[in-house]
């Protein structure tokens, strides 16, 4: 029989569940770690879209899950291994050299694969991984192959707490100023290579204290399918996925020792970001403010190298020796302790950090 001859019509959506089905959409949650990313894709995945698997698993720094998958951790890993760049590389310059690598027509064939694979899977994906920001230009490329459309979440916490997290979850090799810089220059730059696309900006604090709102203005904003026609008991998982505890670090200035400068623009670059989150806050003035906090901290950091060259000269030259006597060489092991000790107490603190991070000792 002909439903349209009979005079038959389709039965109509049941109340809250939408008849449009999705299009395909991947939402790349991006910015520095320990700043809630983790939070952020977790709860998008509670509320019905897909992380790719299998994912890295739960530990005691993330016992909720990172809600990271690990074909993607795996891959960045690689990637910066290429390109000589760390996960958190405070040096302006890293970008040019994570930048060359989207140049590489098997490597962007290679992610569209993969890409291509998980849609197959669901037509919403979340992709999440702290390295992610290094390498968005590959990603937005595989994306558009794939005819989707890419997202970003970028989530903002204040640099203070950043660096507090990680001084307390993760190794102490690195010091504050090393963290504090490397936040600078990754959350600078995860900015400005967003800038033009479909983004939004969300405070971690925001996120614990209500996450409905961020997360239902992301679903509008993105027209994301899965959270738009969320369930009930979606919404009530999430609820008990989203702890208001996890803020569990909430440092200041008084409890972060950093030189003046690099507080200075560590702080304004915060201030800057954080209008981003408002609403109409993402405008002309606020990118010309984090433009200007840009190149300050290319030039602060260019100081920082000029002033610790001879140093990181001195330690090369001593690792060569080192290797050629059958010890390790520098960048396998030694780095900054192969500088005499009398050397490094005449070096500024900061300046050894960045001595450290010139020859290999950075993660």
């Amino acid at each position: 029989m002909d439903p349209a001859k009979d005079g038959a019509t389709d039965p109509a959506p049941e109340p809250g569940v939408l008849a449009v089905p999705p299009k395909r959409r991947v939402v790349f949650v991006v910015g520095s770690g320990r700043s809630g990313t983790s939070t952020m894709s977790g709860a998008l995945q509670t509320l019905g879209m897909h992380v790719p698997q299998p994912e890295v698993v739960a530990d005691e720094t993330n016992p909720k899950g990172f809600g990271e998958p690990q074909w993607v951790v795996d891959l960045h890993t690689e990637l910066l291994q290429r390109c000589n760049v760390a996960v958190s590389d405070a040096r302006p310059a890293a970008w040019f050299e994570a930048g060359k690598l989207a140049n590489l027509e098997r490597l962007r064939t290679r992610l569209h694969t993969w890409l291509e694979e998980q849609f197959a899977e669901a037509p919403e994906l979340v992709v999440k991984d702290p390295r992610l920001a290094w390498f968005l230009g590959l990603w937005r490329s595989a994306a558009l192959r794939c005819e989707a459309t890419p997202a970003y979440v970028t989530m903002l916490r204040p640099v203070t707490e950043v660096v507090g997290s990680k001084q307390r979850y993760y190794s102490t090799r690195f010091g504050e100023t090393d963290r504090t810089a490397a936040w600078v220059n990754m959350m600078l730059h995860t900015e400005r290579a967003t800038r033009g696309s479909q983004r939004a900006f969300v405070r971690y604090e925001d996120l614990l204290t209500d996450w409905t709102i961020p997360l239902f203005g992301i679903g509008q904003r993105f027209d994301l399918f899965a959270v738009k026609s969320a369930s009930a008991n979606d919404i009530r998982r999430v609820h008990q996925f989203i702890d208001p505890d996890l803020r569990r670090v909430q440092l200041t200035w008084d409890d972060i020792d950093v030189p003046a400068r690099l507080r200075d623009i560590a702080e304004e670059t915060w201030a800057a970001l954080d209008k981003l989150a408002d609403d109409g806050g993402d405008r002309p003035d606020v990118h010309a403010r984090l433009d200007e906090m840009r190149a300050a901290y290319a030039s602060f950091y260019e100081e920082a190298e000029a002033i610790a060259s001879s140093s990181s000269l001195a330690a090369r030259r001593e690792g060569y020796a080192d290797g050629a006597a059958g010890r390790p060489p520098l960048g396998e092991g030694r780095g900054a302790d192969l500088i005499p000790h009398g050397l490094r107490a005449l070096v500024p603190a900061s300046a050894r950090r960045g001595i450290r991070r010139a020859i290999g000792r950075e993660r």
